[in-house]
């Protein structure tokens, strides 16, 4: 009896933090996807992406404290939703001021200015969403009934499903978008020479644009589900989710849509089994304070032994 309640026990660990990985790999998929998204048509590590997260999800709390003012009998989903269409476009105009002002006149320089540019983009806009909305951690409010589902002891809440849904929803439509449309193709030309592209009637700035553009709804999309899901929001939240992200899309392979959905949710599979687990292990001296660490270690050994990431495949320099 002691065995087959120990047994329940380790599935019940599984299945919890199985769903606590799928949460956090949703959102480090839409993040990534932003990523690889511009460095599929730039080679260029946007490094200032994560920043771009934080002003959506303080630019949607700002929202939604006004309208909970305003009108304070506005259903909460609707709330969420103004709030999050109100990110949407304040995070695609400062993408595209970023890239119109600080990379667009660096694409032929050497490799490493953009990289020095995108560091120093990064930290400007820390700074200003610092001057802006303090330094204070704010809280998020809980807009969505949390009433928890159940299965057996594990639990997740009707938030973290909507992440996992929503997550799911958007990075469909991404791929149907890159694959099925004209501004799929244009991107993929893109991506594969941009002087042929414009000899073949593609414009490759605003295919460029665009690519920002999308890569910063996702960002906004992602930030506001972060601060919902963790009930929190600051001026530095977006770096550390910013740095998993780009893990996740060097593990799937920078450049590869397909790479960064895999590795996002692979990524937050292994942070929530490695803490759950390891701090099952300890008694709780190590684990989710500690989870950061498994992120770093994945980077480290996917550089070490396998480069170009799990789907990614080495391309040569264009001409």
């Amino acid at each position: 009896m002691r065995g087959l309640n120990a047994a329940r026990g380790r599935m019940d660990t599984f299945i919890q933090q199985t769903l606590n990985g799928l949460v956090l790999g949703s959102m480090y998929s839409l993040i990534a996807l932003g990523y690889t998204m511009v460095y599929g048509i730039l080679n260029l590590i946007n490094f200032a992406h994560g920043d771009v997260l934080t002003v959506g999800a303080l630019t949607a709390l700002s929202t939604i404290l006004f309208l909970q003012a305003a009108f304070p009998d506005m259903p909460g989903w609707l709330v969420m939703l103004t709030g999050l269409l109100a990110a949407i476009p304040v995070c695609v105009v400062l993408s595209l001021v970023i890239e119109r002002v600080a990379y667009r006149p660096l694409r032929n320089a050497p490799r490493l200015a953009p990289l020095i540019t995108a560091i120093g983009v990064s930290i400007v806009i820390q700074t200003v969403a610092m001057l802006v909305w303090g330094r204070s951690y704010m809280t998020f409010p809980q807009l969505i009934p949390d009433a928890p589902v159940t299965y057996g002891e594990a639990t997740i809440t009707l938030t973290k499903l909507m992440v996992i849904g929503l997550s799911a929803a958007v990075m469909i439509g991404l791929m149907l978008l890159v694959n099925r449309t004209r501004l799929g193709r244009a991107m993929r030309a893109t991506a594969e020479n941009p002087r042929v592209a414009g000899l073949m009637g593609v414009n490759p700035n605003f295919v460029i644009a665009m690519t920002f553009a999308i890569g910063a709804s996702l960002a906004a999309l992602a930030g506001v589900m972060l601060a919902a899901t963790y009930g929190v929001a600051h001026f530095y939240m977006g770096f550390l989710p910013g740095l998993k992200a780009f893990t996740a899309a060097v593990l799937g392979g920078i450049g590869n849509i397909p790479g960064a959905m895999l590795g996002g949710l692979l990524l937050g599979l292994i942070e929530a089994l490695g803490a759950g687990y390891i701090g099952q292990l300890t008694g709780g001296v190590l684990g989710s304070h500690y989870q950061d660490i498994f992120a770093f270690l994945i980077l480290v050994l996917v550089l070490i032994f396998r480069p170009s990431g799990l789907l990614g495949e080495r391309v040569a320099d264009r001409a």
